[in-house]
């Protein structure tokens, strides 16, 4: 094991802007605060990992190609900050599929794990919507929701219950900074 704490991160609405079904590199534009959040916790030692349902793929919207070129332009403008990405996986499935690796079910972040060598329990899920705060829950890893994408809906909605709610990456990275390198969220909300 790695040793290090690793930030699992969902892509639409949380690190980029919500875009439906999104194919085009040309679309790829980070929300307000997300590099900067990004670049804090790496700057703490945090291994940084996207985890996204692309069901456009299983839909027959765009291709895994497609995909790709997409992935690369945000990890090339992430480069470009000082902000490298461990990993970026994906479920290529539609919800009718019913597989282990569509969010909330726990196969990617297991996979993740795995290949990187980090403990799920010991990690922070981040994400704009009710799955991503329920596949952190499963993984028993400590959830923030960001308000950006669905967030401000969802939490007003009710449909999860995180750890912790912040108003952008930045905000979260911030409060994550104040964590202990391992184990436990404290007593304190953001």
């Amino acid at each position: 094991m790695t040793g290090r704490r690793f930030v699992i991160l969902d892509r639409d609405g949380t690190i980029i802007q919500e875009r439906n079904y999104l194919a085009d590199p040309a679309g790829v534009e980070f929300l307000p605060g997300s590099i900067e959040g990004l670049q804090v916790m790496r700057d703490c030692g945090m291994g940084l990992v996207v985890i996204s349902n692309q069901s456009g793929i299983g839909r027959g919207y765009f291709t895994e190609s497609d995909l790709m070129n997409v992935h690369t332009r945000i990890e090339d403008l992430l480069s470009e900050a000082g902000v490298i990405l461990d990993g970026i996986y994906f479920c290529p499935h539609s919800p009718e599929d019913r597989c282990s690796c569509r969010k909330p079910e726990p196969g990617l972040l297991l996979c993740a794990a795995e290949d990187l060598g980090f403990i799920p329990e010991e990690c922070i899920v981040i994400g704009d919507k009710a799955c991503d705060i329920e596949l952190g829950r499963r993984a028993g890893a400590i959830t923030i929701l960001v308000r950006t994408g669905y967030g401000a809906s969802t939490e007003r909605d009710g449909k999860a219950q995180p750890d912790f709610v912040a108003d952008s990456l930045l905000e979260a990275a911030e409060y994550m900074k104040r964590l202990p390198a391992q184990g436990g969220i404290g007593e304190n909300r953001l």
